[in-house]
């Protein structure tokens, strides 16, 4: 499992004299993009009869490295993740959905004259991320050999289910990302199942059902390069529609996946790409002029922030109005392949290991943009703000295909000596939409030579 280790309990409490406090007061706006500036080369004017204010712009690169995630747990995401994709850079990814079912005890079973109907095994859609929408996505469901036991499964966990599935349908999803799909059950599997549920002890309660269907594996296929999100709970699960001699009406018996325990498992064949040779948890590769992300999978980007050093050695006695980190534009993607849509930067040390806070052993993020980027602990030392809800989120911007965080405050805090500087790993989660490395197999890349670092500061003349 992931190894975790303090940053430093304290941090300077010198400041330089050259970087004591500055007021001012100025509104400035400012478009323009280069190397760094003086006011007058880029057609800022302040104050021009008085002004004491300089203006300038800097850019610069980080670089980033692939760093493969050590496993991590995927048991009762609360979302089943079934996908096949394939990709020039990832490789073949494939996410396997591996469910328990459940059945409502006391509810009321056919009595022994009922005759079937119909029975479908429902999948309720949440998400869906992929290519060429318009034409038929398949899945199936298939018997598990094994149960689920009470235990936790990780990304990379697997379980034996039978080759042939009970039940197997396709779906074109088009625009409708939140539909119900309903794929008939195999006639052989379907008698069986309302045998049992007429007259066997197998549906007496929920451990003898259990016994007896240990589970299911949602399955897509293969070249659909296309992954769903389905819902756990009363619309994902088997209906079973029958009726009695005269009834004008079917009734229905359901087993869902209400309070059942799941998990999703990946699996991934990265041979003959790029990141092939990203094959040890935890480490640092170079994949050439692209690097990329992919949920799921747990490939993350590793940023090496040391260009700050060099940038904030040579400065004195300046204030920095907005700094941006940023990815892009990315790499084109299918209009229906979202890519990863926010991140939060993690400090980690040389051993990709993120960082805990000495306070409460929480991880440490760069935080967001007005938010304290130091607190003080028990001892009253200054130690990193470590309140993963105010955290800086990098998010995506459809329109120009830029991932962006504003990381004013942080590079504030950095230069005026309250933080140590410490690489980033970015990791697809936020305070609001959750670990989106659990919940889907989204992606994004981009070429290195774009991940950038924009800032416009002011000093004294």
């Amino acid at each position: 499992m992931k190894k975790s280790s303090k940053l430093m309990t304290s941090f300077m409490g010198f400041i330089p004299a050259l970087r004591a406090k500055i007021t001012f007061s100025a509104l400035i706006t400012v478009f323009f993009l280069g190397a760094c500036s003086d006011p007058a080369t880029v057609g800022l004017e302040l104050a021009p009869q008085n002004n004491q204010i300089g203006v300038f712009y800097k850019e610069f690169q980080l670089d980033a490295q692939v760093v493969l995630l050590d496993s991590f747990n995927t048991t009762n995401a609360g979302i089943l993740i079934v996908g096949d994709e394939s990709d020039d850079y990832f490789g073949k990814t494939r996410s396997i959905a591996y469910t328990r079912l459940y059945i409502e005890p006391g509810a009321e079973r056919p009595r022994s004259d009922a005759i079937l109907d119909s029975i479908f095994f429902n999948l309720s859609t949440v998400s869906v991320n992929g290519s060429n929408l318009d034409q038929p996505k398949r899945y199936s469901v298939h018997l598990l050999s094994e149960p689920i036991l009470d235990t936790l499964y990780y990304n990379f966990s697997r379980l034996a289910f039978e080759s042939n599935p009970i039940a197997i349908g396709e779906v074109v999803f088009r625009d409708e990302k939140d539909t119900v799909i309903s794929i008939p059950v195999k006639a052989d599997f379907a008698e069986e199942l309302f045998g049992k549920l007429k007259r066997g002890q197998e549906f007496d309660n929920l451990f003898n059902f259990r016994r007896y269907l240990p589970g299911v594996a949602v399955t897509a296929r293969e070249g659909d390069n296309t992954t769903a999100g389905f819902s756990l709970g009363g619309n994902t699960g088997i209906s079973v529609f029958y009726h009695y001699q005269g009834d004008t009406v079917a009734k229905k018996y359901s087993i869902t996946t209400f309070s059942s325990r799941s998990f999703n498992g990946i699996e991934s064949d990265r041979s003959g790409t790029p990141t092939e040779v990203v094959s040890e948890y935890q480490k640092s590769y170079s994949t050439g002029p692209i690097v990329g992300m992919k949920s799921g999978l747990g490939l993350a980007l590793r940023i090496d922030t040391s260009p700050f050093d060099a940038f904030l050695d040579t400065l004195g006695g300046v204030i920095f109005n907005q700094v941006n980190f940023s990815l892009g534009p990315i790499e084109n993607q299918d209009a229906n392949n979202t890519p990863i849509n926010g991140m939060v930067m993690k400090f980690v040390d040389s051993q990709n290991r993120v960082l805990l806070s000495s306070v409460n052993q929480a991880e440490l993020h760069v935080q967001a943009d007005g938010q304290a980027q130091v607190i003080q602990d028990t001892n009253g030392n200054s130690v990193p703000n470590n309140f993963f809800a105010s955290s800086a989120v990098i998010e995506y911007n459809t329109t120009d295909k830029i991932q962006k965080a504003a990381i004013t405050s942080h590079v504030n805090a950095l230069y005026r000596g309250q933080l140590q500087r410490s690489d980033w790993l970015l990791y697809a989660t936020t305070p609001r939409t959750g670990d989106d490395f659990k919940r889907s197999l989204r992606q994004f890349k981009v070429n290195k030579d774009k991940i950038k670092v924009t800032v416009i500061y002011s000093k004294t003349r």
